[in-house]
């Protein structure tokens, strides 16, 4: 196995060799969704995710057989200022529980037949204070990122992807308001459930940690290094492996969007295999999902992370893949076609 990249400029040359979509798989698709018994685009979305899942798996017909959840636990110096409701202690305590499975997580995985790996990220060194200095170093965020490329295995049909870190909702509001701009006030949320004064003080924090690192920052990946978090990191280099192992990516709320835009900041085309799976009630999440330009299947107003909305997705595209290869064709049903 190659050695893991120690430092960020390994990953910027891989962005510059992406695969781009199977044209093949997508035409075949698109024939045959357009002799299956229904009226044409009577699927809705459906049909868009059949189209989807066939290009960035580079076959005709798309499989939903193994998807696989990925969730990064890290934790982040800078919740030590009360940006969380809850003490950072919680990171470690909850991924016992993922492996316990006890955790929400644990149950939609069973409910739809998903593989669940859970990956903690040195939980027992939190990054730096972005407040007072960058989150890693140079070749910390490069392993990091590294560590989630080799987390992404061939034979995945679909990858989740989720996080955990008390404190990275503080390090996803530095990062979008670094990279897309405008006020802390618009990027910054409540989190797990901070209100008042000690909300007043997280966006005081994400304005001076942003106000600190960007006008020394080289790009979007430096970005990542300086306000980011291991976990953070972790994500962005799964989406990038799973681009190029063509496995089609499924994104989780506002902090695994948040890690996967830096790539999207870098390349906006980066993220055309990956979906965003629902609408988190982050407030910024909207706005971050409208940036870089998707649509989510869903919003249930949840807000929990551990990539629980994005496996819930994996239904929804069961059922697509499904209806595309299983549903009959007119010709084979001895149904008239469209006139």
């Amino acid at each position: 196995m190659k050695e893991p990249a120690t430092n960020l400029d390994e990953i910027r040359t891989l962005l510059k060799h992406l695969p781009g979509p199977d044209l093949e798989a997508g035409t075949a698709t698109a024939l045959r969704e357009s002799r299956l018994t229904k009226p044409p685009g009577a699927l809705g979305r459906l049909e868009e995710l059949s189209h989807w899942l066939a290009t960035w798996q580079a076959r005709h017909p798309p499989r939903m057989e193994r998807p696989r959840t990925l969730v990064f636990a890290g934790n982040h110096g800078v919740a030590a200022r009360g940006v969380s409701a809850y003490p950072a202690a919680v990171t470690a305590e909850m991924v016992k529980n993922f492996l316990a499975g006890g955790a929400a997580i644990n149950q939609i995985c069973r409910v739809v037949d998903a593989d669940l790996r859970v990956f903690e990220m040195n939980l027992e060194t939190p990054t730096g204070d972005i407040v007072e200095e960058p989150a890693m170093s140079e070749e910390e965020c490069a392993r990091a990122m590294a560590y989630g490329m080799m987390a992404v295995e061939p034979g995945i049909d679909a990858l989740a992807l989720g996080e955990m870190g008390i404190g990275n909702t503080t390090a996803a509001s530095a990062l979008c308001l670094a990279l897309f701009g405008g006020e802390a006030a618009l990027w910054v949320g409540p989190g797990t459930g901070v209100t008042g004064d000690a909300l007043e003080g997280k966006r005081r924090v994400v304005a001076a940690a942003v106000a600190r690192h960007l006008p020394e920052a080289q790009d979007p990946f430096d970005l990542l290094r300086r306000l980011g978090g291991l976990e953070l990191a972790a994500i962005a280099g799964a989406v990038l492996a799973a681009r190029l192992g063509r496995v089609p990516v499924v994104l989780d709320g506002f902090a695994s969007t948040a890690a996967a835009a830096v790539l999207y900041a870098a390349d906006p085309q980066a993220l055309d295999h990956a979906i965003v799976a629902h609408l988190s009630a982050e407030p910024a999440h909207r706005r971050l999902v409208e940036r870089i330009g998707k649509r989510p299947l869903f919003d249930l107003g949840m807000r929990l992370g551990e990539g629980t909305g994005a496996t819930l997705a994996f239904a929804i595209l069961k059922a697509a893949a499904a209806c595309h290869a299983g549903m009959a064709t007119f010709a084979e049903a001895g149904v008239s076609g469209p006139s």
